[in-house]
């Protein structure tokens, strides 16, 4: 007999980032499924609320990401023009200087909060 007791391991606790418009989520995801680029939080894909983009002809062509897609948003009554974005084809060592591939995450406009 030891004389203690000892605890099981608890796993870390993960933080959470939520987009939000409008009272609604757009996008619900762990610190693995966030990245931060540029000063914006792009999201995973599965962690996107799809159904609330609709994809949007604006084009641009980041010169290290490569061509981006634009999304128009409509949650809870509030819509926002190109006010999210993905980059569904990476340019060649994009994924390295970020240290992952980011390829389709999606990082939303200053308009929607994220916390």
């Amino acid at each position: 007999m030891l004389g203690f007791t000892v605890s099981p391991v608890q796993p870390p606790t993960l933080a959470l980032m939520k987009a939000e418009l409008g009272g609604v989520t757009l996008a619900d995801a762990s610190d693995d499924d966030v990245v931060r680029i540029e000063g914006n939080w792009y999201f995973a894909p599965h962690t996107v609320m799809f159904d609330h983009l609709t994809e949007s002809p604006t084009a641009y062509t980041c010169s290290w990401k490569g061509a981006c897609q634009y999304y128009h948003l409509s949650a809870g009554g509030t819509e926002v023009s190109d006010g999210a974005w993905a980059y569904p084809d990476l340019i060649a060592g994009a994924a390295e200087r970020v240290g992952r591939d980011f390829s389709g995450w999606v990082a939303f406009s200053p308009k929607v909060s994220v916390s």
